[in-house]
């Protein structure tokens, strides 16, 4: 990288803000911009070739995925790495569009650039805003009079993850008024909604007192009920997760962040047991539960106290 503050160094805050130097820029995109024009020609990759932009699209959305694994482990190289191969499926996409005679990166870098200008009024306009909020309100009424769509969900993604699009379909009700007075009353409704689930899963509608111990035999889970109780159970831990996705909306978290976090947590600690047992010549799968949480309440120690 031939950029003065690319190794590391962050800028001033003066230089916020600063494009990068167009001298160093234009040749490596024009010849960003040739190569995958090469790799779509008739003499170019077979594979590049043959591809649609439905084929691409598992592809795209992995290098996402990549990139956020990057982010998460705070490795600028691999981060640098992994915007590069998002970028290549913009640049994919585009040619493979420019070869179908449907539009051309020019047309989207274009309309990408015509889009900010005129969603930011407020920098390329007169308009004065006080907060980020009332920025996020131009922005939803610009873009509801640029798409005119007939309701305030239309342009959400079906593809989001289930937990992210909940917080999504809550807040923009809630950008239109239809929320909690107060985010604490968010836990009655957690409350009602956890009721209702005992409600199906147990006989008497209460949930059992149960203290969380590994002391105890292991007991073996039911059989699932029949179709119509499964459903209705489905429903029921749906609702639960959808206001927990509220709360973390209220609470200003990003609720699949989290989960993801405490996904990469629980793996880390599980990993950790099966290498504790690993040194005493063991497979994870002869240890007992007692041995397990063992490891598991050591490696959760061990992080506390490097954190």
């Amino acid at each position: 990288m031939t950029d003065s503050h690319a190794q590391g160094s962050p800028r001033p805050a003066s230089e916020y803000g600063t494009p990068p130097d167009p001298k160093q820029l234009e040749p490596l995109f024009r010849e960003l911009c040739e190569v995958v024009a090469r790799l779509r020609s008739p003499t170019g990759c077979p594979w590049d070739r043959q591809q649609t932009l439905e084929s691409i699209k598992p592809y795209t959305l992995e290098e996402t995925y990549e990139l956020l694994e990057a982010i998460d482990a705070g490795d600028d190289a691999a981060i640098v790495e992994e915007l590069g191969d998002v970028l290549l499926q913009v640049m994919l996409d585009s040619q493979i569009a420019a070869d179908e005679g449907r539009f051309t990166l020019t047309d989207v870098v274009d309309g990408l650039t015509r889009k900010m200008i005129r969603r930011h009024p407020h920098v390329f306009g007169d308009t004065a805003v006080k907060s980020a909020s009332e920025v996020s309100g131009h922005w939803d009424r610009i873009k509801q009079e640029e798409k005119q769509r007939e309701s305030i969900f239309d342009g959400l993604p079906t593809a989001l993850p289930a937990l992210a699009r909940a917080a999504r379909l809550s807040k923009k009700a809630a950008r239109v008024g239809y929320d909690f007075p107060q985010r604490a009353m968010l836990f009655d409704k957690l409350r009602e909604e956890l009721s209702e689930l005992a409600e199906e899963l147990f006989p008497d509608g209460q949930i059992p007192t149960v203290a969380a111990s590994v002391e105890t035999a292991v007991e073996p889970d039911p059989e699932p009920f029949d179709a119509d109780r499964q459903r209705r159970i489905e429903s029921e831990l749906g609702d639960v997760l959808f206001v927990l996705a509220n709360i973390a909306r209220r609470w200003h978290i990003n609720p699949e962040e989290a989960l993801r976090a405490s996904n990469a947590k629980f793996q880390r600690r599980v990993e950790y047991i099966e290498g504790r047992l690993k040194e005493h010549g063991r497979d994870i799968r002869s240890a007992s539960l007692t041995e397990m949480e063992q490891f598991y309440q050591e490696g959760k120690r061990r992080e506390k106290e490097t954190s």
